[in-house]
């Protein structure tokens, strides 16, 4: 049976849209990886070079400051994005205004070391920036019931924005698992939420593809690192696209939440035993989990790979749950995150370093 002539159309259309996105995408993906090659290019031209040393998880000295391919060409395609209006204007805004700041502190943090109040105050200034263009935190689910999250709601989504920003710079201390992750989280998050048709679809879609060109040199080994230029910004960009899903998704939240789930367990318990110990949190160290894991299995490939498989195989189908059965969201964060919490103490994340506990 012939369809009718609109349905021909409409689908012709379809088709075309399609097609177009991979184009776009893959234009993406191509000058992340050319300007990647000209970051690495110039980061040797000028020795900005991550030179091992005691605190580090790297055998040789590898240019860093990577991530800034990544900035531009993200912000560059979020712009042609907003140009056709598929990007609304307040997205956009949250999206490449805070995102430029906080890539501007990290460069200039990678060149000379910056005091960490000033990085932390313009973290913040980010974060409020964002919440400020996407209305606050918006209601959320709570079994079956909505919550309706006040002014002190914005202040957690503030509070939460810097802690992604920050826990991404933590946990880029091996090749290829900072962005690799943002790839992970943005796609799938974008699928999940049933946003990958809209703005928050497209915007994470553009980031994917960025980190992916990118990953071309940064996977292990790799041959550049991201630099604090390129882990805030991913971190900032994570927690900006969960906040803008969450304004036509009411478990969103949730959903992102448990995505990331081994980057936020990871993170939080090392702060936490740290902290518990008195030590200085924002003085480079080895503790996290998986630089215990890199050291344990020699190889930063494996760990990377590992942490792949246990977000396709345990953590996708937790956010698939909570977004199917929205009731049940908020305790499938607990069921999602729990195991990896102990996950992580048991692997070691927090424990003293070899150094300081008299080891080699």
């Amino acid at each position: 049976m012939v369809r009718p002539y609109n349905s021909d159309i409409e689908a012709a259309e379809t088709g075309r849209v399609r097609s177009e996105t991979v184009w776009e995408i893959a234009t993406v993906l191509a000058g992340s990886a050319l300007l990647t090659l000209l970051a690495r290019r110039l980061a040797l031209a000028r020795g900005l070079v991550d030179v091992p040393n005691a605190r580090s998880s790297h055998q040789l000295s590898t240019p860093r400051g990577g991530g800034i391919a990544i900035v531009l060409v993200t912000t560059v395609a979020l712009s042609v994005l907003a140009a056709r209006a598929t990007l609304a204007l307040p997205c956009y805004l949250a999206m490449a205004g805070g995102g430029l700041a906080v890539a501007v502190v990290g460069l200039i943090d990678d060149h000379r070391s910056l005091p960490s109040w000033a990085r932390l105050m313009v973290h913040l200034a980010a974060a409020v920036w964002a919440v400020a263009w996407l209305g606050g935190l918006p209601p959320l689910r709570l079994g079956d019931h909505l919550t309706q999250p006040g002014w002190g709601g914005d202040v957690i989504a503030v509070l939460g924005i810097t802690w992604v920003l920050n826990l991404f710079n933590f946990m880029d201390g091996i090749d290829g698992i900072a962005a690799s992750e943002a790839v992970f989280v943005a796609l799938a998050g974008a699928w999940i939420t049933g946003a990958a048709g809209g703005e928050v679809g497209s915007a994470a879609l553009v980031l994917a593809a960025a980190c992916g060109g990118f990953l071309l040199w940064n996977w292990p080994p790799a041959r550049i690192f991201l630099g604090d230029v390129g882990s805030g910004y991913l971190g900032y960009q994570i927690a900006v696209l969960a906040l803008a899903a969450a304004r036509t998704n009411t478990v969103a939240l949730w959903v992102w939440l448990i995505l990331g789930g081994a980057f936020f367990a990871d993170a939080t318990v090392t702060l936490a035993r740290r902290t518990l110990r008195g030590e200085r949190v924002y003085e480079p160290h080895r503790s996290h989990a998986y630089q215990w894991l890199a050291r344990r299995w020699r190889s930063h490939r494996r760990v990377t790979l590992g942490l792949l498989v246990l977000n396709v195989l345990w953590l996708l189908p937790w956010a698939v749950l909570a977004m199917r059965r929205p009731q049940w969201a908020a305790g499938a964060v607990l069921a999602a995150l729990t195991p990896l919490v102990i996950l992580v103490v048991i692997a070691g994340g927090g424990r003293p370093e070899p150094a300081a506990a008299g080891g080699s």
